[in-house]
């Protein structure tokens, strides 16, 4: 039996829990929640990296879909609920596929019947604008994560690939973690800055995560983990889940991204479309200057690493599919899970430690998180705490 083989095997009974698809994003983008334009029961090769037969051939058990909506948007609320709503369809239209989740149970119940659990993270605190309530809404609509900020910083929180503003988390972005614990819902950590991650860690009940993140030390890039932070992970019960997109995991694809980058600002697009009108210029742009290819070996580079700072028991995969313009060899999109198993196989992971990285550690993650809640909610109220009361007025205000 082959390693690839021995992967396949071992994925069908600890299938893979990925902790971030922008799959609700990229059917917004190209054909505006269509979901029979874009029907992922067939073969999407052309246009996604996702759908339900390529699900099915990685091994995929449970995904975390983003509800993401870019920060810079206007009525971020209203988009992410537009999200949650093309979360909640593609579940209804797929019914002998995917299956809702909301706890850890649901997510065995998920796998009992061989079916892919499918729940729901907000990436990025501008999803809820500054608004306590509008965080409890989420949740009672399904949201089980929520990453702090995305590319840019919210009022009450520091991100990773923007100015530092509050120096991590400010009152009420502690006061968000706080009510977060009371709920249940994750407190994921990709995107923002160290001193957020660290102020996060500091006002936690519960674990947290890294729903798409890589080792900073293994690639030295802003949206990856330091190690005194993963070195903190085992003590708060959380987990770090390793993230595929090149200029995370390979610093020669990062100086690639930025150029590439400008040079789809010099077009008229935003760095982050992945239009067809926006893919051509990507492409024209690697046409003429080609681009470092991160690998299958590149990511388990850093899992090695995680494993060895973290633990075994605190790590994860988070790929970021269709959230993505590229991707590793080997890693193309979401029928590669196995091709990464068999590559820590080759290296000498045991079947044990890999069905925690693919299955075990996140199911726990989700059940310790419900289990804090449980205890909260009986001593703790809900929060109605605002900004303003605990941060003071904004700067610039006459107040």
């Amino acid at each position: 039996m082959t390693s690839l083989d021995e992967a396949r095997a071992l994925l069908g009974d600890f299938p893979v829990v990925d902790g971030h698809n922008d799959l609700p994003w990229a059917l917004r983008e190209q054909v505006h929640y269509d979901l029979a334009a874009r029907d992922i029961a067939t073969g999407q090769h052309a246009h996604l990296h996702t759908d339900i037969p390529r699900l099915r051939e990685g091994g995929v058990g449970a995904q975390y879909w983003s509800v993401y909506v870019r920060s810079d948007l206007p009525g971020a609320v209203t988009a992410t609920l537009e999200q949650i709503d093309c979360v909640r369809q593609l579940i209804d239209r797929h019914p002998a596929d995917l299956r809702a989740a909301l706890t850890a149970a649901d997510m065995e119940a998920a796998r009992a019947e061989g079916r892919i659990a499918s729940l729901m993270g907000a990436e990025g605190g501008h999803s809820i604008d500054n608004s306590l309530a509008t965080l409890r809404g989420l949740y009672a609509l399904g949201v089980r994560y929520m990453t702090l900020t995305h590319n840019d910083n919210v009022a009450w929180a520091d991100s990773a690939t923007d100015a530092p503003n509050v120096g991590g988390l400010s009152a009420f972005g502690r006061e968000v973690v706080r009510e977060m614990n009371r709920l249940g819902m994750l407190v994921d950590l990709s995107h923002v800055a160290a001193t957020t991650m660290r102020d996060a860690l500091d006002a936690t009940d519960a674990p947290v995560i890294f729903s798409h993140s890589s080792a900073r030390a293994v690639c030295d890039h802003p949206r990856n983990v330091p190690d005194d932070v993963l070195e903190r992970l085992p003590a708060n019960g959380g987990m770090a889940m390793v993230t595929f997109v090149p200029k995370f995991v390979l610093r020669a694809a990062g100086e690639w991204t930025l150029a590439a980058d400008e040079n789809m600002r010099a077009h008229g697009f935003h760095h982050l479309d992945t239009t067809a009108e926006a893919m051509k210029v990507h492409r024209a742009f690697e046409e003429a200057n080609p681009r470092p290819i991160a690998t299958v070996a590149t990511v388990a580079d850093h899992l090695d690493h995680m494993r060895e700072v973290a633990g075994v028991d605190h790590i994860g995969i988070g790929g970021d599919y269709d959230g993505t313009a590229f991707t590793p060899d080997g890693l193309s999109d979401v029928s590669g899970y196995p091709n990464l198993i068999a590559e820590l196989l080759d290296r000498g992971w045991s079947k044990a430690d890999l069905a925690k990285l693919t299955w075990q550690n996140a199911v726990r993650v989700l059940g310790a998180a419900e289990d804090v809640a449980k205890d909260l909610r009986a001593t703790r109220a809900p929060s109605n705490a605002t900004i303003e009361s605990l941060d003071g007025p904004p700067a610039g205000s006459d107040d």
